[in-house]
């Protein structure tokens, strides 16, 4: 397992990171998986064992259930607490109040003291605004997350679900305050959607914030284990989960061309898709989630997979973005600028 730093911190995070939306399966959240203590912990040491450092929940997660039983996992398996990055989120909403959604100085105070208690720790690693809130100003939401970084509760921040003019709003807020800015922004990535890349990663490489994958397998479109006209395995998430919404002409296109590079190496299709993520230079860390241990150790091999140049290349023709306004410009004024060939 290697380590990438996040963001601009000298954070050290694996560059596979373990999912947790299949704990609990409370509610809305049963399809995506129905994983018990004993099945958590088994993950959790999995993944330990093979280096990962870094887990990833969010307090709306099987309603809280997923927080639990990873608090209660690490209790249990009593893993020394500084060798972990733990990170969850909120925003989404927890109750039927109308405070208890969103990102306000009230909501984002009263969830984190309740995901620690879940957790069962005195402090988050990374915590993370799991999307925008129109309804609150950019600055408050940014001082009670600064509030929380002095006080000790948190140590990092991060957003996920935003658009670029948002990231860079604020970074420029924090920058400007001498706040503590975001170091990461968790995003949807994947060889069938890469449309981050017309915006967010530009912004990422820019501002230097390190990319997080969710749904780096586009719902397990991209496991190799489903056809183009076929609704896909009995018990597959997509099946009874049909998201994030995907181009599926385009990601069996992808698909196709994973299979050639899957059978030379002598590994699953959803290694390759897993492995081309973590070429990608914007990205800091892929998160994995898994039904079953067999899944869990597939996916954290795919940090040992490198794909060759002429692999690489095939897979990007075959995923490509179609041209799109500013992008096709900005092409032809870097060839201006510099005969060459345009840089990136």
């Amino acid at each position: 397992m290697r380590y990438r730093l996040l963001g601009r911190s000298g954070l050290l995070v694996s560059e596979i990171c373990l999912g947790t939306m299949t704990y609990g399966g409370k509610g809305r959240w049963q399809p995506i998986g129905q994983l018990g203590l004993a099945e958590v912990e088994g993950q959790i040491k999995t993944a330990v064992d093979a280096g990962v450092n870094f887990i990833d929940t969010a307090d709306v997660y099987s309603e809280g259930d997923s927080e639990g039983l990873v608090g209660q996992a690490l209790k249990n398996l009593k893993l020394p607490r500084e060798e972990l990055v733990i990170a969850t989120k909120v925003r989404i909403r927890m109750g039927p109040g109308p405070n208890q959604v969103g990102l306000s100085r009230g909501h984002i105070m009263d969830g984190v003291n309740a995901s620690l208690r879940r957790l069962q720790l005195d402090h988050i690693d990374l915590y993370q605004i799991h999307g925008q809130d129109l309804a609150t100003p950019m600055e408050e939401t940014l001082r009670a997350l600064e509030d929380l970084i002095r006080s000790g509760k948190v140590r990092y921040i991060g957003l996920s679900n935003h658009a670029a003019w948002q990231i860079m709003k604020a970074v420029s807020i924090s920058q400007h305050r001498g706040w503590n800015r975001f170091e990461s922004i968790q995003a949807y990535y994947s060889l069938a959607g890469r449309d981050l890349e017309r915006e967010i990663v530009p912004v990422a490489l820019d501002q230097g914030l390190g990319i997080l994958v969710w749904s780096p397998l586009a719902g397990g479109l991209l496991s190799g284990k489903f056809a183009e006209n076929d609704k896909g395995p009995a018990g597959a998430r997509r099946t009874n989960f049909d998201f994030p919404p995907v181009d599926r002409p385009r990601a069996f296109r992808c698909v196709e061309a994973m299979r050639p590079i899957a059978s030379a190496h002598g590994v699953s299709v959803a290694r390759v898709a897993l492995a081309w993520l973590l070429h990608q230079p914007a990205v800091a860390s892929v998160i994995v989630g898994a039904k079953t241990k067999q899944q869990l150790a597939d996916n954290i091999a795919a940090a040992d997979l490198r794909l060759s140049e002429a692999e690489l290349k095939s897979l990007d023709e075959a995923s490509r973005l179609p041209p799109e306004y500013p992008g096709w410009m900005f092409d032809r004024q870097n060839m201006d600028r510099f005969p060459g060939g345009a840089i990136k």
